[in-house]
């Protein structure tokens, strides 16, 4: 019996081998080597397609605005979602190599990114998003060339800057609070009433109303994407809108940024006889509100976020009916 026991005591331990998920290995260990490579479902969602709402909804209603006013040209419009759409992929992809390289998106909460996952080469991803940069730049310059409009030019090579720098360069000025603002100048104002003044040469007032709404839709869809990273934003020191006015605060703004939208249309309800419809859109946006009022879970402002890009679309592009006939 002694001998027995003995034996038993020198008898090694059971080794246990604890599995881990090999994406949260990744954001511990920082090596891409335990990440398999990225697939080409991997780089379609990197490009963030639901984002598209904040390039096809100015386009429409400065598209609508145009008609309305002296007439559109289809060939110009059609150059001016090209612009828009290409720049936002660029955005995206551009926004991914950055926080990549700089480490942020190690604690991130929302959908895994291509280059702090691992997944793809930053090397990568940075060309996918200057080869987008130069497609809608080019796009631009046809813009510039069928319009003869040169002052044009430097209007795109600030809207290239503006794209690059909110996460880029030494000084992102997305890491300093200016996101939504500069969201809402150049998804809303810029592209909505470019897209009209291309066409017609003109700014009607409807123009910059309909660019306030498009602003306002990609002020929110931006904060609260940074309402659910707060959070972990804070920990790495990129001090967003939503980290520096903290979190109900920040909620609070996002349902005023909506409620904006919805006073914008007032006019348009005034002067147009379909218009009035477009406020059915409350039935996605009021919901969102609530959402983002009461979310407690990172994937409840997923869904909010996801919503909000819905209602952006739904209602440029309704009220560019509403405008249209």
């Amino acid at each position: 019996m002694a001998t027995t026991k003995k034996a038993r005591a020198k008898r090694p331990a059971k080794k246990t081998t604890k599995r881990t998920n090999p994406a949260k290995a990744t954001a511990a260990s920082g090596n891409p080597a335990k990440v398999a490579a990225a697939t080409w479902r991997d780089w379609v969602a990197g490009a963030r397609l639901r984002t598209l709402s904040l390039a096809i909804s100015p386009v429409a209603m400065g598209t609508a605005v145009a008609y309305y006013t002296l007439g559109y040209n289809l060939a110009i419009a059609l150059l001016c979602l090209g612009v828009a759409v290409f720049l936002q992929i660029g955005v995206n992809f551009a926004n991914d190599y950055s926080d990549g390289v700089r480490g942020t998106d190690a604690l991130r909460v929302g959908p895994t990114r291509l280059t702090g996952s691992g997944a793809a080469k930053p090397r990568t991803v940075l060309t996918v998003a200057l080869v987008f940069f130069a497609l809608a730049a080019a796009a631009g310059i046809a813009i510039v060339v069928l319009t003869t409009i040169w002052w044009l030019l430097a209007v795109g090579a600030v809207a290239l800057a503006a794209a690059w720098f909110y996460t880029g360069g030494k000084k992102p000025y997305g890491y300093a609070g200016f996101g939504e603002l500069v969201a809402f100048i150049f998804f809303g104002l810029v592209a909505t009433v470019g897209t009209t003044y291309v066409q017609i040469e003109q700014l009607p007032l409807e123009a910059v109303f309909a660019g306030v709404i498009a602003g306002l839709f990609a002020a929110a869809i931006l904060l609260v994407n940074n309402i659910r990273d707060r959070e972990y934003d804070a920990r790495v020191g990129k001090k967003t809108l939503a980290v520096r006015f903290g979190d109900l605060p920040s909620r609070i703004v996002f349902v005023v940024l909506l409620a904006g939208v919805y006073g914008m249309l007032v006019p348009f309800a005034l002067l147009f006889t379909w218009a009035p419809l477009v406020y059915f859109t409350l039935l996605i946006t009021a919901p969102v509100a609530l959402i983002v009022l009461m979310a407690r879970t990172p994937g409840e402002l997923v869904l909010a976020l996801k919503l909000t890009s819905l209602a952006a679309l739904v209602t440029g592009v309704a009220l560019a009916a509403a405008i249209a006939f």
